[in-house]
């Protein structure tokens, strides 16, 4: 009688005491919230499912998710359903009890984006069914280590290798594909679902297989926070970022660990390479430094406005470097961007100086600001298009 005591004492303590589900997706889409806290006086949510607010960030004026209050029962619990079904989506969001953000205790799902973490959940339909886990052949996501001589260390790195890649002899084509400031090697797995969208699209038919390598583009970062020596510190969205030249001169030791350890086909036409943000900085002046090495280009909500002239020979002499790297222009070079991003302006500039240049690329628009919900989106627009 007291090990059967003992054991359910243990388990109410590892599951947790609240018996009700958060959040409940209705069949009409609408989807209610609850929380069991009959001492809080004030609980609210916040969250990419709410309509945005004008707010000062520290990446300045931007709009951001609402708040909306919650209602308390007479048993303690308090509730918020969504007046309107919600469109299919992968969103995030928190509670706010007595003036502190908190996770749902009712949702074990949950992703970290820089130092923050949300709890996620997913209307299916359309788009969205292309991040969800379906019944298809599924790809390998593995954490590997790699050394790097240009920067004197090694570094960690994530790579997806196509379902039936440990099973077959084939080489496959490559897409490098980098996160933003703040981010490391886990944001386009945790944040972005490129795993689940590389697994549907393949399945689909829509994209062909191919190997996606996913870097950490802070140099004086050897891995994801908690990952490596440094231990378990609080990730900052500015602390570690460096866009001073560095990763873009080390690249070249990305590329020779992947074609070394991964059967790929080794020229520019099995090459591609994508970046979001300061990843989109990135990939358009890898792409430029190397311009014999990447015939698929993406530079989604790219910080084309940061001028780094002087900072490294990497960012000089731009011009020249472009009319060289467009001399045998990429296969595709693909630019997007959402109209209420901070970096709209930059974006629409850069086009414009393409074309005034008749450098051939292909824009693409979207509404939204400078969130994962484009860049998911991006990803599922850009991957069909490679290695035609």
């Amino acid at each position: 009688m007291l090990f059967c005591t003992v054991t359910v004492s243990a388990q109410q303590a590892l599951w947790g005491g609240q018996d009700i589900i958060s959040p409940e997706i209705h069949p009409d889409n609408r989807v209610t919230f609850r929380l069991m806290a009959p001492e809080a006086t004030r609980v609210e949510i916040t969250g990419d499912f709410l309509p945005t607010q004008r707010r000062q960030t520290p990446m300045g004026e931007m709009n951001v998710p609402g708040v909306v209050g919650l209602t308390k029962n007479a048993n303690g619990v308090w509730e918020f359903t969504t007046p309107e079904p919600l469109a299919p989506e992968l969103y995030s969001y928190s509670l706010i009890i007595n003036g502190v953000r908190v996770t749902d205790p009712n949702n074990v799902y949950m992703i970290r984006d820089v130092a923050s973490v949300t709890s996620v959940f997913i209307i299916g339909g359309g788009r969205a069914d292309l991040y969800k886990v379906n019944d298809v052949p599924h790809g390998t996501v593995a954490r590997r280590w790699y050394d790097t001589p240009t920067l004197g260390t090694s570094r960690r790195i994530t790579i997806y290798t196509p379902p039936g890649y440990e099973t077959s002899n084939a080489r496959y084509p490559v897409l490098y594909l980098l996160h933003g400031a703040g981010g490391d090697e886990e944001a386009w797995v945790a944040l972005g679902r490129a795993t689940q969208i590389l697994d549907n699209l393949i399945a689909q038919g829509k994209a062909k297989p191919m190997i996606v390598v996913m870097t950490n583009g802070n140099v004086t970062q050897r891995a994801a926070a908690g990952e490596w020596e440094r231990g378990m510190v609080k990730p900052t969205l500015w602390g570690d970022t460096r866009m001073d030249g560095e990763f873009e001169r080390a690249f070249p030791d990305v590329m020779r660990f992947i074609e070394s350890n991964y059967r790929t086909l080794e020229n520019k036409a099995n090459r591609a390479i994508a970046g979001l943000s300061m990843g989109g900085f990135h990939s358009f002046h890898i792409s430029k430094e190397y311009p014999d090495k990447f015939d698929y280009v993406g530079l989604f909500s790219s910080a084309f406005g940061v001028s780094q002239v002087g900072i490294s020979p990497i960012y000089d002499n731009l011009e020249e470097k472009l009319r060289r790297q467009f001399t045998t222009p990429p296969k595709l070079y693909w630019i997007a961007c959402g109209t209420d991003d901070f970096l709209y302006q930059a974006n629409i500039d850069f086009v414009r100086m393409l074309e005034a240049n008749n450098y051939p690329h292909v824009y693409f628009e979207t509404d939204g600001g400078h969130i994962w919900r484009n860049w998911r989106i991006y990803l599922t627009e850009f991957v069909p298009k490679l290695f035609r």
